[in-house]
């Protein structure tokens, strides 16, 4: 039986401690706030508390931890649960630089560990089929993907909106494209609110094969807007993360330049919680020891480009 302690339970932190209490796999949290504790007690009364990471390292059973704690703390706990033995969850971004993201991937491959990252989005039922779609060749050559992620957001002091929230777009636009080279990455921001803190990003990547994918995030936007286009030689995807709706655009445009339209059909994704099945992933590869869809060296491929644009963005 596969068991975790979750480390931070907080805004994010007290999903994953309810998705892996669901799923029978909780063994303790660790929280340092009082407050926070005396809310996982409440709802959780029978799952250890610690307010010490290294005692819970030392005392749980659990073989795994899983990290939901402020990106800068990350790394630091991260290698010290695989030097204590446990195999790794921890929320993205990985961490904050390549070089730190790159040093726990090489450790956990050398130590046998299992690393994941939570790219919440590689388990969203919708972009599963579209990577299954791309992949099965239906839309031909993919040339460009699109990702916006804007909406009235939570704005944070210590990261920028590029940071916190497109982690999840480039991990998609990594998966739909194939993982392609990044041969260049241009960014522009604006900080809007605060100082050297952008609210508003976008980015535009250049790949091997001359792929290339762009990104909005903003969270000073009036509407909420997610999504990701997918356009190929044989046609166009859209999904809609707000509806949920994933719709095939069999629109191309020839070698003369004309435009062919043979409509559009929208494509019925079975309804289900990322968060669970991403969970219920960790666990899998815990008992089967097979590598995590999205793993370290997943992680390290997002965080270099998170570094890129946002060197990109400084230089401007």
């Amino acid at each position: 039986m596969q068991s975790v302690i979750v480390v931070g339970a907080g805004n994010w932190g007290k999903n994953l401690v309810s998705n892996f209490h669901d799923l029978g796999a909780l063994a303790g949290v660790v929280e340092l706030s009082p407050t926070l504790r005396e809310g996982v007690a409440i709802s959780y009364p029978n799952v250890t508390l610690y307010d010490d990471f290294q005692i819970a390292l030392s005392e749980s059973g659990a073989n795994a931890v899983v990290i939901a704690t402020p990106a800068h703390t990350h790394y630091k706990l991260a290698i010290q649960a695989m030097e204590a033995g446990k195999d790794v969850f921890v929320e993205k971004p990985m961490t904050l630089t390549s070089a730190e993201s790159i040093a726990l991937a090489e450790y956990a491959d050398k130590h046998n560990r299992i690393l994941m990252v939570g790219h919440l989005l590689l388990y969203q039922p919708a972009i599963s089929w579209m990577r299954d779609y791309l992949a099965a060749g239906k839309l031909g050559d993919v040339k460009r993907v699109v990702a916006q992620r804007a909406k009235l957001g939570k704005v944070r002091a210590v990261e920028n909106v590029w940071w916190s929230f497109s982690p999840h777009d480039v991990s998609v636009v990594l998966e739909l494209l194939g993982r392609p080279e990044l041969v260049n990455v241009r960014a522009t921001g604006c900080a809007i609110l605060q100082p050297g803190i952008e609210d508003e990003v976008r980015v535009e990547m250049i790949f091997a094969e001359g792929k290339t994918a762009h990104i909005q995030a903003s969270w000073l936007w009036p509407v909420n807007q997610r999504g990701t286009i997918v356009i190929g030689s044989k046609g166009m995807l859209v999904y809609d993360e707000v509806a949920q709706t994933v719709t095939i655009h069999h629109k191309t445009v020839d070698a003369d330049l004309n435009h062919h339209d043979g409509g559009i059909e929208v494509v019925e994704v079975a309804a289900a919680q990322p968060l669970k099945l991403e969970c219920q992933h960790f666990l899998d590869c815990l008992a089967s020891r097979q590598k995590p869809c999205s793993d370290g060296w997943n992680g390290v491929a997002v965080v270099e480009v998170l570094e890129k644009a946002q060197q990109a963005m400084s230089a401007n």
